[in-house]
């Protein structure tokens, strides 16, 4: 009751101070904005009291404050009438309450339409089974630039603004454009091309420099790549366009890995063989076809020097777990079967001392 009394006095004496004094069209405009404030405010808490939820409520006391503000104007025209006259004039332009709330009314409607056109294109098009993910993500992007110059151009047209005025303006952001965002741009351009022509798409294994991991996503500016310490690099699109790339998996998911491995002069070496190819062919990742193999790669100084060719069909879990679980086969199977894993080791001959036993 107390909220009830409060806020009908307010309305009261703001009805009064707007029927008994003569005020200027920014006065009538702001009394009848404070009487709707007033009933917004009244209705809220009556609706609340009532039961309502805070989202009905606030629907009920919005509803509110245009009915009073509007009824207490005499109806929309005099509201209107009122903001209009409330402004300001530079030259040959008139600004005016009416007309900034039309342009925040419309850049609003705007926005929201821009968005809800966003999200709707990229849920038909990642829903397209014609396309795979790097040209679903092109189009998508395509979409979003298309949505948004529409959207610019159509609140251009409706707030009727005069081009012509900005023909400096736009000439200051083309030499902004040239000089100090050349790169900006050149990353967006270098971007839709790798897109278009699916030399990098996401889920890709890529080696950039020291950068080795699979490929997350195609942004405006950079391209994510996560490696296998679940760090996520941003390397910038042009980089990509202007550097050596290797891409493991451009055409072919199967990456042969290279496993050196030194075996003793005094040893086997047909089992030692046999045993490596055993040792590649139970790990895990390892791939049946094509077959792993061993290669002789030469006569070290204190090894027999080979290196174990093994396939695997999923970079983007790694090499180095599975270079690992073959290094340990090996050696287990190595200890078992006698074969020896040499160290680095020396023949040191000392002249002098032979000479001086000869002497004797």
């Amino acid at each position: 009751m107390s909220v009830v009394v409060r806020n009908a006095a307010v309305i009261l004496l703001l009805l009064l101070s707007f029927k008994l004094v003569a005020l200027s069209p920014l006065g009538d405009l702001l009394a009848a904005l404070g009487i709707g404030l007033a009933a917004a405010l009244l209705a809220f808490r009556l609706a609340r009291a009532g039961g309502l939820r805070w989202l009905a409520a606030m629907a009920l006391g919005t509803f509110a404050l245009l009915v009073a503000t509007i009824g207490t104007l005499g109806g929309l025209a005099p509201l209107l009438q009122g903001m209009s006259d409330v402004g300001f004039s530079v030259g040959k332009h008139r600004f005016s309450l009416l007309t900034a709330i039309n342009s925040l009314i419309i850049v609003a409607i705007l926005y929201a339409a821009a968005r809800l056109a966003n999200q709707v294109l990229h849920h038909l098009i990642g829903r397209a089974s014609g396309l795979d993910a790097a040209q679903q993500l092109l189009v998508q992007k395509l979409a979003g630039i298309g949505v948004i110059v529409v959207a610019v151009l159509l609140g251009i047209d409706l707030l009727g603004l005069d081009l012509t005025a900005l023909t400096v303006f736009s000439g200051a952001v083309g030499l902004a454009v040239g000089f100090g965002l050349q790169k900006t741009f050149g990353n967006l351009i270098a971007g839709l091309i790798l897109l278009m022509d699916r030399s990098v798409k996401p889920g890709d294994v890529i080696v950039v420099g020291d950068t080795f991991g699979a490929v997350g996503k195609i942004g405006v500016r950079a391209v994510s790549v996560v490696t296998r310490d679940g760090k996520e690099h941003l390397i910038p699109n042009e980089q990509l366009m202007t550097e050596a790339v290797e891409n493991w998996s451009y055409s072919d998911r199967n990456v042969r890995i290279h496993i050196p491995v030194g075996v003793g002069y005094g040893s086997d070496l047909a089992l030692a063989q046999k045993l490596m190819i055993e040792a590649a062919s139970e790990a895990t990742r390892v791939l049946d076809d094509p077959k792993p193999s061993v290669w002789l790669k030469g006569f070290g100084d204190s090894s027999v020097d080979h290196e174990i060719l093994a396939w695997i069909g999923d970079p983007e879990l790694g090499v180095g777990n599975v270079r690992s679980d073959i290094l340990n086969r090996v050696w287990r199977l190595f200890s078992e079967k006698g074969i020896e894993i040499p160290f680095p080791q020396r023949d040191v001959h000392i002249r002098s001392m032979a000479s001086a036993e000869m002497a004797k």
